[in-house]
């Protein structure tokens, strides 16, 4: 079996790929809004602590009913370096709770939220 290349001409090859851009970047973007209502440790149990968080989310402005956020963090630690790191959740309407385990000699100096991922606008 024989294979065929197509030829297309550049100038064609260009507004192909400029109608799909165009059409990629004419889908209205939002993201939905997320505060923090409140943060806690639990307490030690079994060498580990649960640092737990509720997030309050207005997604209101987006089609999707689910969609990924990022939670940065500090931690301190007894015996080591602080570590600045990130880590992925899922937001969903309403309140959502996330949580994180950590060792019993590590604490959370600061927190924030970092990207959201966008989502598809409610028409």
């Amino acid at each position: 079996m024989s294979m065929r290349r197509i030829n297309l001409p550049v100038p064609l090859t260009g507004l192909v790929v400029l109608f799909s851009a165009t059409q990629a970047m004419g889908q209205a973007l939002c993201k939905p809004d997320l505060a923090f209502k409140q943060a806690r440790f639990s307490e030690a149990k079994d060498q580990k602590r649960v640092w737990t968080g509720i997030v309050n989310v207005d997604a209101s402005p987006c089609a999707a009913r689910s969609g990924s956020f990022e939670i940065k963090f500090i931690r301190l630690k007894e015996t080591g370096p602080d570590l600045l790191f990130a880590e992925w959740f899922q937001w969903s309407p309403g309140q959502v709770e996330v949580a994180l385990d950590f060792w019993w000699d590590e604490s959370v100096a600061s927190y924030w939220l970092g990207d959201v991922k966008p989502c598809a606008c409610r028409n």
